[in-house]
């Protein structure tokens, strides 16, 4: 196998100092800085990796690194392994490489596997078969067979060179290193909020007629969101009543929340294009006297594309309600824009509403 080199190139004078460390029992808790004017690039190619000094040392996240480095990453409790892809390398193959969750897992006639592939790279939704010429290694580097593949494994695939030009593209697996098993949970978001440097969400489940709190699961700087094709969507896309599918690690003690690996939003989304669009829009369809109460930025405020006849839609005036109600005869959708305000604790927070055709203000949601 070739050689690869790491190669990081600093586009700013002088390194950082951290700011310091403290240790309790057999787990140290570090601090240091992430120098997002550093770049990584592995055999002259660019990465989006970016270094965390730590004293006076560059740290890069360990999936990603491994990964560019066309390695395989597996825990196992205390340990961590990293596993050589087989000679030779994809790019002499003419081969693409992918990185994601199997969403789905379906049997062929000819005793192959029709793999749903979430993952990485050109192609971050693909249709994969997996078959008898397909080299299949599992996490701990033993031969597994096709019909062993199934959803909520994390792979590293080679595939190609041939796509079929369909949406998704569809392919032939050449190999596929299986990496981790995650569990898998598809159910709507019972609660979501910021925490731990990440979001946690929450799901539930009826007891005794009591909805109540069963899961936990935690985001972290390596967890995936993409919508139902792969793409990469916005946590302020996610409220509760959201429906998701979670790919997720055990928890790591009673009481925890556990990681996760890729979470995708099943509902229609819109794009980020889109939302970064329908943010500026609701931002000036605020009313002024408004303004001073709004405890939400601009570019944090939570998008969701709803029903025309949702209720609890107040139309701002009568060509409004008549503009909803022509678009609830259409079976079209409306924007609507939630921010949170100072005034939450006694009338609730600030939903504004508009016609994403006209950009037009539609009206708010009641405030309790």
């Amino acid at each position: 196998m070739k050689k690869q080199k790491w190669i990081i190139l600093a586009t700013a004078a002088g390194l950082l100092a951290t700011t310091g460390a403290s240790a309790a029992g057999l787990i140290e808790k570090v601090t240091g800085q992430l120098r997002g004017d550093i770049s990584v690039t592995v055999n002259g190619e660019q990465t989006q990796l970016h270094p965390v000094y730590i004293d006076g040392k560059a740290y890069i996240p360990v999936r990603d690194a491994a990964e560019a480095f066309g390695y395989g990453i597996t825990w196992h409790q205390k340990q961590l392994d990293l596993t050589s892809k087989q000679t030779p390398p994809a790019e002499e193959a003419g081969y693409i490489t992918t990185s994601g969750v199997v969403a789905s897992a379906t049997a062929t006639a000819d005793g192959g596997v029709r793999l749903e592939v979430l993952g990485t790279g050109q192609n971050p939704w693909i249709i994969l078969t997996a078959d008898a010429k397909t080299t299949i290694a599992g996490a701990d580097g033993k031969k597994l067979a096709a019909g062993d593949l199934k959803a909520g494994m994390h792979i590293i695939a080679e595939y190609g060179p041939i796509i079929a030009m369909s949406y998704p593209g569809q392919s032939h697996a050449a190999s596929i290193n299986v990496t981790a098993e995650r569990l898998v949970k598809e159910q709507a978001v019972y609660t979501i909020e910021k925490a731990d440097g990440g979001w946690r969400i929450q799901f539930s489940e009826l007891k005794n007629g009591v909805e109540t709190p069963v899961l936990a699961l935690q985001s972290g700087k390596e967890t995936r969101l993409v919508d139902k094709e792969g793409r990469s969507a916005d946590w302020t896309q996610i409220k509760p009543g959201t429906p998701v599918r979670a790919y997720y690690g055990e928890t790591p003690a009673e009481g925890t929340a556990a990681p996760i690996d890729t979470l995708v939003i099943l509902e229609d989304q819109p794009t980020a294009e889109q939302i970064a669009a329908y943010r500026e829009i609701a931002w000036k369809l605020v009313p002024t006297e408004q303004l001073p109460h709004l405890l939400t930025k601009k570019e944090e405020a939570q998008v969701a594309v709803i029903d025309a006849d949702s209720a609890g839609l107040m139309p701002a005036d009568d060509a409004a309600k008549k503009r909803v109600e022509a678009i609830k005869a259409a079976g079209g959708k409306l924007i609507a824009v939630y921010y949170s305000t100072d005034q939450d604790a006694l009338i609730g927070p600030l939903t504004v509403v508009f016609d994403p055709e006209t950009e037009k203000l539609l009206g708010y949601f009641v405030r309790r």
